[in-house]
């Protein structure tokens, strides 16, 4: 890319990046742990210099931890906010130059080439980059090199300017089992790993070896690859004069939208959160969140869900910016348009509505759930976060309205003739079964541990159709639905 400028490549090795990122938020004094539970056991993930002082170390097992050192805090780790915290960083060293990329889990590789003279030099960039990190406590070590490999090596095994030749063949990213049969074989550093005959090494311990030593000696290019920034949804606009109606603050949105929609149609994604920010002239802000019961990036039907939520925005001495942003969006890929699409969209369109006023959550649907057991042939979930299924089909009836049995008074194992139900005198005019359900003895469930039970269909002479059962092993009659 640049001719006649040597490549200069900076790798950022964070060692502590897991725990620097919980002690960061809150400080502690002392020795301090992340726990990660592996093969059945509590290990050390990361910890502190402080811990590390009283002898601790990584993948030490946390029991042996707390014998050492009584005083240790822990608390459990999270790698599934580390990465998160990582991008952070990916963000903020585009300072230093464009080219930043990821190396591991723990580390960021730049390239600087080009761009050093702009920083001051290298020791110049290197110290703001130690003053920088040092100030938000995270520990940091750095390598430069003409390579990749190079810097990674001196980031990890020695400092920014260490010769190449005298670090550990480790250095070369080898597994640890590759790195000791080579100081067996008295190949201790890349020098003399760089000055032993090739083919022999290639023979015994495959081309990997020799790649990663050319990748740090520059005889083999190793690309950098940058991480690109994740698509933005949001647009705003800033007025020339303070608005305070219902009806110019969703003119203002109606405008918003169109763009909004148009780059999640480009993306095909679809929006399931959208966030409306009122900003007023005395700084005040004000948010609509409207939550959305399937993607949506259709302007026309988001604008009117936005109404009930402007309408109790307080605008105080006015308004004068608007801002709207998606916060969470999802596939949604081009469909072709038919009559079917619109009872759907009409169906999420009025779950959204409802949903704005007593929470998504609580709109719910029915599922079929695979077993005989009546209480549980369905399950109950969220309809913006679930689709309807068509699974519904039974050998023979159930009741639309099903309660926990009520027992009534009657004996002998055929329907009874009279009985008593919900204060009510009912007489049996024809009985359909029986129907023998045995319990699912691997499922704990109290209400079935009296046995199997024999379900009848009851036609009564009042007008009444009901589901009983009689259990054999503990006789007696229950009712537990009734059909419409």
């Amino acid at each position: 890319m640049f001719d006649g400028i040597n490549k200069r490549v900076v790798s950022m090795w964070f060692p502590r990046l897991a725990s620097d990122r919980v002690l960061r938020a809150r400080p502690v004094d002392g020795p301090f742990a992340l726990t990660l539970k592996a093969d059945n056991t509590e290990r050390i993930y990361c910890l502190n210099r402080a811990a590390e002082r009283v002898g601790l170390s990584r993948d030490m097992s946390f029991a042996d931890a707390r014998a050492f050192c009584p005083d240790l805090i822990s608390q459990p780790a999270r790698p599934d906010l580390d990465a998160p915290f990582l991008a952070v960083l990916r963000r903020w060293a585009t300072r230093y130059c464009p080219w930043v990329g990821y190396e591991g889990a723990d580390g960021l590789v730049l390239d600087v080439t080009g761009a050093v003279h702009l920083l001051g030099g290298e020791p110049g960039m290197l110290a703001d980059m130690h003053a920088r990190c040092e100030r938000a406590g995270l520990e940091l070590r750095l390598g430069l090199g003409e390579t990749r490999g190079a810097a990674w090596a001196r980031a990890h095994f020695g400092n920014p300017h260490s010769p190449l030749t005298e670090l550990p063949v480790a250095a070369l990213r080898i597994e640890d089992r590759m790195a000791t049969a080579l100081q067996r074989l008295g190949l201790r550093r890349i020098g003399d790993l760089a000055s032993a005959a090739r083919a022999p090494l290639a023979r015994r311990f495959g081309p990997e070896l020799m790649l990663r030593l050319d990748q740090a000696l520059g005889h083999v290019s190793e690309p950098i690859s940058p991480e690109g920034e994740p698509p933005h949804y949001a647009t705003r606009m800033s007025l020339p004069e303070p608005i305070g109606l219902t009806e110019d603050v969703m003119g203002v949105t109606a405008r918003l939208l169109i763009p909004l929609c148009d780059k999640l149609k480009a993306q095909e994604m679809g929006a399931r959160r959208l966030c409306l920010t009122l900003r007023r002239v005395d700084q005040g802000r004000q948010q609509v969140e409207l939550r959305l019961a399937a993607p949506m990036h259709d302007p026309t039907r988001i604008l009117p869900l936005f109404v009930r939520g402007v309408g109790e925005v307080a605008a105080g001495f006015g308004i004068d910016q608007i801002r709207i942003e998606a916060t969470l969006v999802e596939p949604l890929p081009a469909q072709q348009i038919g009559s079917r699409q619109s009872s759907p969209d009409q169906l999420n369109d009025l779950i959204t509505r409802i949903g704005t006023r007593i929470g998504l959550e609580n709109v719910q649907r029915f599922l079929p759930a695979d077993s005989h057991i009546p209480e549980r042939a369905f399950s109950i979930a969220p309809a913006a976060y679930s689709t309807p299924e068509r699974g519904w089909s039974v050998r023979r009836s159930r009741p639309l309205c099903l309660f926990p049995p009520e027992s009534i008074s009657a004996s002998g194992s055929q329907p009874p003739a009279q009985f008593r139900w919900r204060r009510m005198r009912l007489t049996t005019g024809r009985a359909t079964g029986p129907e023998r359900i045995a319990p699912e003895w691997w499922l704990p469930d109290d209400k079935w541990r009296s046995g199997v039970r024999d379900y009848w269909k009851v036609d009564t002479r009042e007008g009444r159709r009901l589901w009983l059962f009689y259990t054999p092993q503990n006789p007696g009659w229950f009712v537990q639905g009734e059909f419409t």
